[in-house]
């Protein structure tokens, strides 16, 4: 129940098709905490806390689960959503490994749930409007589309054990941890875990994984493939840590970790210049580094022209691309929240059957491509053109890169991916 979590709760709470039922959380304190404040301020009926996720899945009768855990633990968590047929709404990124995301578009096909990533600019008018319009041809044929060359994540090197919090169970830490090496407790790991590559892919910022997923998944959107991937991978320089120096790192302690919203690619991190091909001919370059370009978003070039699309930000040269009577109000000008269109989608396709704007494997292809910037920078062969199958999902012309732990990775007993 961390910012994040408590932040879509929100945004769901205005939708008068929404209603909290339950709440869980693996620490016990942070659960009752919330669920006190919840109960004292609402008056829509009590909610229930639980601190083991089948517990609560077996015990409510669920239409819903917003799955908002770690990184490393989120595709387990959905997985057991999905097992039991129920519709589920998936945080991004939307799982640690490419492994992973295929078992979770398997569970999700095969117990006929709805799911939703949390790639909310798939709901913003705006967004798809520039989108379609790239589509359509506005910009004639799209040969390139530049976005942002994202930092990865750290490495952890082991430290004395710190004491727990108090309040948890004894087993907390333990089921905390999931599928990843358990490792003594650490408030770095335990606060900062989306730092670390045991349990997130983004580094200090968020980086790839995190920021990097909106960034990506708005190059699918555009160019019209959110149900495959790039097919060449050219590692352009060896991965090295740069350091922008714009941005401090939060305290440790604070819920959130990471850096201000909008540091995202700029912060110190491993880094290294990549150009994907798709098989349409597009390539997507990650080159942008510090403050250049969209944070949220890319650039699509084509022969007839630009269009930058942000975050419900859009700009294009020529700037007569999107002077057009039918351009969509922004959020702010409807009122609504940054994720708040995208809750409503999911909701509305509960009740529909339809598939959901970010459908799960929109997101695994999304995230896919943040895993393979990881594994490319790690596999380290600078200037040879990686061949990937987007369906076989793995390399045809590099096994090392095929045993890359961003591709998949060891598991620890009684987290297995089992649909």
């Amino acid at each position: 129940m961390g910012g994040r979590a408590r932040g879509v709760i929100g945004d769901g709470l205005r939708s008068p098709d929404y209603r909290l039922a339950a709440v869980c959380d693996i620490f016990k304190p942070r659960v009752d905490s919330y669920v006190a404040q919840f109960n004292k301020d609402h008056a829509g009926g009590p909610i229930k806390g639980y601190t083991r996720i089948s517990e609560m899945l077996d015990r409510e009768q669920l239409d819903g689960v917003m799955v908002q855990t770690t990184t490393h633990a989120r595709a387990w968590c959905v997985i057991q959503c999905l097992k039991r047929g129920i519709d589920t709404y998936i945080e991004k990124p939307m799982c640690l490994t490419i492994e992973e995301g295929r078992a979770m578009v398997d569970a999700a096909r095969k117990h006929k749930c709805v799911t939703q990533v949390g790639t909310q600019q798939r709901s913003i008018p705006l967004n798809n409007w520039a989108c379609d319009l790239i589509q359509a041809g506005a910009i004639g044929k799209v040969r390139v589309v530049e976005a942002p060359n994202f930092i990865g994540p750290m490495e952890w090197d082991d430290k004395p054990a710190q004491q727990m919090p108090d309040g948890g169970s004894d087993d907390w830490w333990d089921i905390w941890t999931n599928a990843a090496e358990l490792r003594p407790y650490h408030q770095e790991l335990h606060y900062g875990w989306a730092r670390w590559s045991d349990y997130d892919a983004g580094g200090l910022c968020f980086g790839v994984s995190g920021w990097g997923t909106h960034s990506y998944d708005q190059v699918q959107r555009g160019l019209g493939t959110s149900d495959t991937a790039p097919t060449a991978i050219l590692l352009e320089e060896k991965m090295e840590t740069r350091d922008s120096g714009r941005f401090g790192q939060r305290q440790i302690g604070d819920d959130e970790t990471g850096a201000p919203y909008y540091g995202m690619a700029k912060l110190s991190g491993p880094r290294a210049r990549i150009t994907m091909r798709y098989a349409n001919g597009a390539e997507l370059r990650l080159h942008l580094d510090g403050d250049r370009g969209p944070g949220l978003g890319c650039i699509f070039v084509g022969t007839g022209g630009k269009i930058e699309v942000n975050r419900d930000k859009i700009s294009a040269n020529p700037k007569e691309l999107l002077a057009r009577d039918d351009r969509p109000k922004t959020l702010g000008e409807l009122g609504f929240s940054e994720t708040q269109p995208h809750i409503q989608n999911w909701l509305d396709c509960i009740k529909s059957r339809e598939k959901a704007n970010a459908d799960v494997e929109y997101g695994h292809y999304s995230t896919m491509i943040c895993n393979l910037v990881n594994a490319v920078r790690e596999t380290g062969l600078v200037g040879k053109t990686l061949q990937w199958d987007p369906k076989a999902e793995r390399f045809t012309n590099c096994d090392e890169a095929n045993e890359n732990r961003w591709i998949k990775r060891p598991r620890r007993k009684g987290y297995e991916l089992d649909v």
